[in-house]
């Protein structure tokens, strides 16, 4: 991986902790999804399955959310200059 790294100057890597969720913008992701379903009365695994597609689509559609999942990490997505 090193090498493959390496070999790609135009490549930036950031190393994380083996799991850090605090780092991880999908967390929040979930954790957002997982509350708006938290009362949530469903005739069955379909429906539970279409509800949550519709929050994510939801979701896919709100730039200022996803924005915020990030910064909610303290991460960017621009590589440092030094």
């Amino acid at each position: 991986m090193r090498q493959m790294i390496a070999a790609r100057d135009w490549l930036h890597v950031i190393r994380l902790p083996a799991y850090a969720p605090d780092l991880n913008p999908t967390e929040q992701v979930w954790s957002h999804l997982k509350r708006s379903i938290g009362n949530l009365a469903v005739r069955g695994v379909d429906h539970l399955l279409a509800i949550i597609r519709n929050r994510l689509k939801r979701i896919q559609y709100r730039p200022d959310l996803l924005d915020s999942f990030l910064t909610h990490t303290g991460l960017t997505l621009k590589p440092n200059s030094t």
